[in-house]
């Protein structure tokens, strides 16, 4: 009996892979970047001081969470995040799906807010703190800074691929501008406009530690400048590892909402 299966072709072009596989692959990169970090600290290749081992950076999460009050500077900085990402999605959704939709909208807009999207967040700190002081303000201003302008070119973007079909079709069958939008244009780019939030909020965690060295004292960020003063790099690395968590939970829960919202694309993919 032939069998007539074809082989799994590792470089295959835009082909898939399986679960088992894509969970190997994920656990084995991992294991190899610890692996080599490992070894780089026991066998002396780097300096302790400066690249503590992974046991030293574990022994220091766990101290700081059990033993210095970390869960609140991490609360502190969860909440920064959420706001200013609110913040950030509650200009940014409608406007760039009113750019999307509306030519003369966009004629508007679209050249302002393109200036503002090459232009770097932190640059924006001294003036922040000149016109807000030392408070959350400046912090949470800085990161809505540095996710809206980017949030509003990608809505504007999926806004434009809605099929044109969709749109004329309603307006053949009498929906007044305010239907389409909302009926049919809004629904349509949905998907797209969730999955733009969340490769926005990734930015806003990269933007956290930013904000929160500049004029604060708590918050993730705030502990690792206090860390560096005193040379402990265990318990900075702690923070990024902390931080990276937290992003990678956040992606997490925006793919499940994304599962749960439109399962219609999940089975078509």
């Amino acid at each position: 009996m032939t069998n007539n299966k074809p082989k799994p072709d590792f470089f295959a072009v835009r082909g898939s892979v399986g679960h088992l596989q894509s969970t190997i692959s994920a656990i084995g990169i991992w294991a190899v970047f610890f692996g080599v970090w490992v070894l780089a600290t026991s066998s002396g290749w780097v300096n302790d001081l400066l690249v503590p081992s992974p046991q030293r950076v574990l022994a220091a999460t766990y101290d700081l969470f059990i033993n210095r009050g970390f869960t609140s500077d991490v609360l502190i900085s969860i909440w920064r995040v959420f706001i200013s990402f609110a913040i950030a999605c509650a200009v940014a959704i409608p406007l760039g799906v009113a750019m999307g939709t509306f030519a003369s909208i966009e004629a508007i807009f679209a050249p302002f807010v393109s200036a503002w999207r090459y232009l770097p967040a932190p640059s924006f700190i001294p003036i922040l703190l000149m016109w807000f002081g030392t408070g959350e303000a400046p912090k949470l201003a800085l990161l809505v800074i540095g996710v809206i302008f980017f949030l509003i070119t990608l809505v504007m973007d999926h806004t434009k691929n809605v099929r044109k079909e969709l749109i004329e079709t309603a307006l053949t069958l009498g929906a007044n501008r305010y239907v389409v939008v909302l009926k049919v244009v809004f629904p349509a780019a949905l998907p797209d406009i969730v999955t733009a939030m969340r490769q926005m909020l990734a930015m806003g965690w990269t933007y956290l530690v930013i904000a929160e060295i500049v004029a604060s004292t708590t918050g993730i960020g705030a502990m690792m400048m206090r860390a560096r003063r005193f040379l402990k790099t265990d318990e900075i690395l702690a923070g990024i590892v902390v931080i990276g968590i937290l992003g990678l939970l956040t992606d997490v829960m925006f793919r499940m909402l994304h599962r749960r919202l439109f399962p219609y694309l999940e089975v078509k993919n």
